[in-house]
């Protein structure tokens, strides 16, 4: 099971169906697949839009705590946890059902998970003191499902932001919104409200082929009864592999604030992109490029924490503007602010309700044409 922000879930499906393991189903916020201990590595390293990977490890329903109880100690635990392993619930949620107190929950699967384990171990008290075993609890219309979190640190902490401006867009977010556009990466892509610099960082990963878990640790790493070690080094491996040595794109990122600037900069190094992306001082009005059919993509300031209402709508004003001035152009923007369009002096061909968070925005598609077909040798 992998759970992604809301609106994502088509682009996380086709990712999944791309590294090959067959998609059982699609819910809001969440693709479930069948994949085997070589899925566990390869969607961890490879996802770029997944919050994390859950090996799904009960279903069943309960209506009361002595149900949910007995569904829990039913399950053969001892597959996942050997005796010193820690193992707890670090999240329960509830939707439309009888049982909706989430630390009840988790005290009770806890305690059900214990009573399972003493009767295979023989023993009264776990010492704990091994590999950690997170589980999440779901319950919906009284249907619990119980995952194992194989991936520790969300997925959208690719490593590489540790600095941050001001309202920054989660990196699976931001990949999985490019995702959406027809860009790819031998087209122009300017954000000019670049921040930490995360829409181009990610933009450059992607015309890179680099995969963003490939330099990073996941919580099953350690679980060799699950994963073996040889399967890990083998998707890293074949990660590794895949990265294309490119010299350079046409990939920009603006921002008013020079001291923004340097952090992108710095970000993007970390990443191992900085020879791909030009990060330059520069305020909206001045956005401009020579070249025809490129794209902006980017999170500008919705007014719901940076600046007031009127400072957006002035803004969202200028970019319309400069954007008319460019020739054959595409622009995507994820948006709260709900005058963006007629500010911007252009109705949008299309949008879609995105959750950045717990904050409804939209994702406003301002389509230009497509660029004459290349002629082939």
């Amino acid at each position: 099971m992998a759970p992604c922000h809301f609106g994502m879930e088509s682009v996380l499906k086709k990712e999944i169906t791309d590294l090959g393991y067959d998609v059982t189903s699609v819910s809001d916020g969440r693709v479930t697949f069948v994949g085997d201990s070589e899925a566990v590595a390869r969607v961890n390293i490879c996802s770029r839009t997944a919050e994390r990977l859950l090996i799904k490890a009960a279903s069943f329903k309960a209506t009361t705590f002595d149900e949910l109880f007995e569904g829990v100690k039913a399950v053969r635990w001892e597959e996942f946890i050997p005796e010193n392993g820690k193992f707890w619930v670090t999240k329960a949620s509830s939707v439309k059902s009888a049982l909706f107190s989430p630390s009840d929950i988790q005290s009770i699967v806890k305690k059900a998970m214990v009573e399972s384990l003493k009767g295979v171990y023989h023993i009264e008290h776990f010492p704990e003191d091994g590999e950690s075993f997170p589980f999440r609890v779901f319950i919906y219309k009284d249907e619990v499902t119980i995952g194992l979190d194989t991936t520790g640190e969300s997925l959208h902490k690719r490593g590489y932001r540790k600095l941050t401006a001001k309202a920054p867009i989660a990196e699976n977010l931001a990949a999985g919104l490019i995702m959406l556009t027809p860009w790819r990466g031998d087209r122009i892509l300017v954000d000019p409200f670049c921040g930490s610099g995360t829409f181009p960082i990610e933009a450059a990963l992607m015309a890179a082929n680099m995969a963003p878990g490939m330099n990073r640790f996941f919580t099953a790493c350690d679980w060799e009864h699950i994963v073996p070690k040889n399967v890990w080094n083998d998707a890293y491996e074949e990660a590794r592999d895949l990265v294309i040595d490119v010299k350079e794109t046409d990939i920009q990122g603006y921002d008013a604030d020079p001291e923004v600037i340097k952090i992108a900069r710095k970000n993007a190094a970390d990443a191992g992109v900085e020879h791909l992306i030009h990060f330059q001082t520069r305020d909206v009005a001045a956005l401009s490029h020579p070249k025809k059919y490129g794209f902006i993509i980017t999170n500008p300031p919705y007014g719901e924490r940076l600046m007031d209402k009127s400072e957006v709508g002035d803004l969202y004003r200028v970019l319309g503007e400069r954007y008319k001035m460019l020739d054959s152009w595409s622009m995507y923007i994820i948006s709260s602010y709900e005058k963006a369009e007629s500010d911007i002096g252009r109705k949008a061909d299309k949008n879609r309700k995105i959750y950045n968070g717990m904050m409804k925005t939209y994702f406003y598609e301002f389509r230009g044409p497509k660029p004459p077909s290349r002629k082939k040798d």
